[in-house]
């Protein structure tokens, strides 16, 4: 039996944690869950957005469901969501875009992963405020060492990208494309411009690359990517991307299988994994029991695949993609027409993904 830690979130989120517990456990996959708390709703009993024992859970058994999060405003937290990846050493952020029939897109057949790295580059927290004596300090060093010269009224924000960083997470992308019979990885960048970051980004990419000759490598301008990705998607298969460009190119890729209602998430490093949906937690349609949980779902399949439990994972999988197919048994925003009367609730929709799992 495997111990998995279940953040049951705010908003939504204890709604389609729910409704995603009770999927996997209709697989048989022999899953123990650890419930714990995080967002605005345990704020107001513990003081705080993300209880320790929430991370001490996920520390001691090294997987975790994440339904979606709040983070408060004015609790000193940017982000429950980065906290945790940092606090965990995440370091992997992959985002599987599958086309599934029945869902509304302009697109047919995508079938893309995204591989973002979590902790460097503009996302690493390293700015500096307007107006502050330290970015009027660091204004002063920069404008004696560049032609560039910076104006005492600028913000400043830190990107840093090692190659320590990124040869983890380059090797993640290759050993994932390996492991499910992926046949390209494109490296993502803008090393035209940023020459020191993206440029070592790029350089090293490509000295990874050469270790794994049996899978085709290429690199992309971020720019460029994004036209090629509306354009013929069908050319790539695995792409890997520094962090900030690895966020806005998860979304773009969402958008092209029909919207994060569709959009699993993992987050991944050496000693632990959280699997979490990329939607937020929509907190206006709390406790309404009206929203898709299939991203949770989703979230859930790339959860079972980690743990080895494949036949279990596909099975779920399998149970997800027939009831949207169908079409009778799902929530309002997956009917042609969203007002569509016949629509079903979070959890009746995971009564209908049951169903077929179990027969």
């Amino acid at each position: 039996m495997t111990t998995v830690t279940l953040i049951t979130g705010d908003g939504i989120g204890p709604e389609i944690a729910e409704a995603a517990k009770r999927c996997i456990d209709a697989t048989g996959a022999d899953i123990k869950w650890e419930l714990a708390e995080a967002g605005v709703d345990i704020m107001a009993k513990t003081g705080t957005p993300l209880p320790q024992a929430t991370i001490d859970s996920l520390r001691k058994n090294g997987i975790g469901l994440k339904a979606p999060i709040t983070t408060p405003v004015g609790t000193g937290f940017r982000s429950i969501n980065v906290f945790l990846r940092q606090e965990l050493e995440l370091y992997a952020c992959l985002r599987p875009c599958k086309s599934y029939k029945g869902v509304r897109s302009r697109y047919e057949n995508i079938d893309l992963v995204i591989v973002r790295e979590n902790t460097e580059d503009l996302y690493a927290g390293i700015e500096f405020e307007k107006g502050k004596d330290d970015t009027a300090e660091l204004i002063n060093w920069l404008n004696k060492h560049s032609k560039r010269q910076i104006g005492n009224d600028a913000g400043i924000s830190i990107k840093p990208i090692s190659v320590k960083a990124t040869q983890k997470i380059v090797r993640f992308a290759f050993e994932y494309a390996r492991k499910y019979k992926r046949e390209k990885v494109t490296s993502v960048h803008k090393a035209n411009i940023m020459k020191y970051t993206d440029g070592l980004w790029l350089e090293t990419s490509r000295q990874v690359a050469k270790n794994y000759p049996d899978i085709e490598f290429e690199d992309r301008i971020v720019d460029n990517m994004c036209m090629q990705l509306i354009q013929k998607p069908e050319l790539y298969d695995v792409l890997v991307l520094p962090n900030l460009y690895g966020d806005i190119l998860s979304d773009l890729c969402a958008g092209l299988v029909g919207g994060l209602g569709v959009a699993p998430g993992a987050n991944i490093g050496d000693k632990g994994a959280i699997f979490e949906a990329t939607h937020g937690s929509a907190p206006k349609y709390a406790g309404q029991n009206k929203v898709n949980p299939c991203a949770l779902i989703l979230s859930g399949v790339l959860m079972l695949r980690h743990l080895e439990k494949i036949k279990e994972a596909d099975k779920l999988e399998k149970a997800v993609a027939d009831v949207i197919a169908e079409g009778k048994y799902v929530t309002y925003d997956m009917k042609p027409d969203r007002d569509d009367p016949t629509a079903v609730g979070t959890s009746e929709m995971a009564d209908a993904i049951i169903k077929r799992i179990e027969n």
